[in-house]
């Protein structure tokens, strides 16, 4: 006997509590390892960024409809000002991290509000900050990196008839990316030079 597929925002519940279940019980098979790589493309502040593989569970899932490629760069008014020849406007890193907090927001409140039955009629986040490029250029001291960045503020628009604003907070600072940004973590910075490349051969 068929069963109705019972589906809110695009997920099918069943599965989803299966999949909430599963990961409860089996935390290290749930587990992601995640990267990106960005080559330099020979003009200052111009790379390639490419994402591809990932890792699930200890195992490596890589297909071509993940080999996502983004040019970065900066802005053309900021990079005129600065005596970048032919300068164009590129995707920033500092917008990107932007967008991805915003997006990830999103994807902290849709998540539980489908685990708790929430519906959701409209979902916006919008984030700013002020940005300080003076480190960058190293006109300030790295001791000052604190300071770069000032007023950091995420603005979420919700329209839901079950709307607790307490709850929609908790579930926003549940988002990965927020984590990322808002906590401190701990980058471990490798350099290789190329004589050390050359030198594993």
């Amino acid at each position: 006997m068929a069963t109705d597929q019972q589906v809110t925002h695009g997920v099918d519940l069943e599965t989803f509590e299966e999949f909430a279940e599963f990961a409860a019980e089996s935390p290290d098979e749930v587990q992601l390892g995640l990267g990106a790589r960005s080559t330099y493309e020979g003009t200052c502040a111009h790379s390639l960024a490419k994402v591809d593989s990932y890792e699930l569970g200890g195992e490596t899932i890589a297909r071509e409809t993940r080999e996502y490629t983004i040019p970065y760069g900066a802005w053309k008014e900021v990079l005129d000002a600065g005596g970048w020849v032919g300068g164009t406007d590129r995707l920033e890193p500092i917008e990107a991290a932007l967008s991805a907090l915003a997006s990830c927001i999103n994807v902290g409140i849709t998540i539980n509000a489908v685990a708790t039955g929430v519906d959701i009629e409209y979902l916006q986040t919008r984030v700013r900050t002020e940005f300080d490029p003076r480190v960058l250029f190293s006109l300030k001291d790295l001791d000052e990196a604190d300071a770069v960045f000032e007023n950091l503020t995420a603005e979420v628009e919700i329209e839901s008839p079950d709307l607790d604003k307490d709850q929609i907070d908790e579930w926003a600072r549940r988002a990965p990316v927020y984590t990322l940004v808002s906590l401190a973590q701990d980058v471990q910075l490798t350099v290789t030079t190329s004589a050390e490349v050359a030198a594993d051969d």
